[in-house]
């Protein structure tokens, strides 16, 4: 079973990215090496502040396209309500190369689930 990602990345100036994925680790690498040209690479989006997790790619999709619907306030005062300090979730785990980032268990930064989207809940560690 594979598990998808949504993930909101950032810079210093906290301008806000919202993307989908099936390999965390890996994207965020893209995204910090400026791997893949476009929108976070032009901006300098090097931080990972927020994600979930589940096993449904619709769920997954739905999601990020819920969160890119929502006003800033609305993103940063879920991103603040797990994440107060914008600290780069990738860095914090001590994991910067590809194939480093902790399973979902160990790394799951979201609060209470919704019924209507099954995305996992706090840590249990």
């Amino acid at each position: 079973m594979r598990t998808y990602y949504v993930y909101i990345m950032t810079n210093r100036t906290r301008r806000l990215y919202i993307g989908v994925t099936n390999d965390l680790t890996r994207r965020v690498y893209e995204h910090k090496h400026r791997l893949v040209p476009g929108f976070t690479s032009k901006y300098f989006l090097d931080r990972l502040v927020y994600f979930q997790d589940t096993d449904d790619v619709s769920a997954a999709i739905a999601r990020e396209k819920e969160l890119k619907g929502w006003r800033r306030a609305k993103k940063v005062a879920l991103i603040e309500k797990v994440n107060p300090k914008w600290s780069d979730l990738s860095r914090e785990a001590g994991r910067d190369e590809p194939g480093q980032i902790a399973s979902r268990r160990s790394l799951t930064h979201t609060t209470q689930p919704q019924p209507r989207f099954p995305f996992g809940g706090p840590s249990a560690g």
